[in-house]
């Protein structure tokens, strides 16, 4: 599984201790293509951070999930339409409405740690 993706981080932070962020670096350092997105964010390490899962303008492969439910539910019609190869939800995002949308849309999700599917080659 070791081909180089386009990988939207949702819920991208600036903060070196936050797993979103820890998780962009490591998807860099695999040579995969990172688009952070986060509303108030205009750059994480030199990369420009998209306001919107909307403002996406190429296929994506995977969303790696870094919000809470409460914040992602209002994202589903964007996600959906998105139409990534398949989605992420890290410890603590995991959401029974995105979840539904998603099998109903035919997009494949798992309940996963990015972090771990890199370091463990299952990315």
């Amino acid at each position: 599984m070791s081909q180089i993706e386009t990988v939207v981080v949702l819920g991208a932070s600036n903060k070196p201790d936050r797993y979103a962020n820890k998780a962009q670096k490591l998807l860099r350092a695999h040579g995969h293509t990172v688009l952070p997105v986060h509303p108030l964010l205009s750059e994480i390490e030199g990369l420009p951070v998209l306001p919107s899962l909307a403002a996406i303008q190429q296929p994506v492969d995977t969303v790696t999930m870094y919000i809470g439910p409460e914040r992602s539910a209002a994202l589903a019609d964007e996600l959906v339409a998105l139409k990534p190869k398949r989605v992420i939800f890290n410890p603590g995002s995991e959401s029974e409405l995105l979840e539904q949308r998603l099998r109903a849309a035919g997009i494949p999700f798992e309940e996963a740690c990015t972090l771990v599917l890199l370091n463990t080659g299952q990315f």
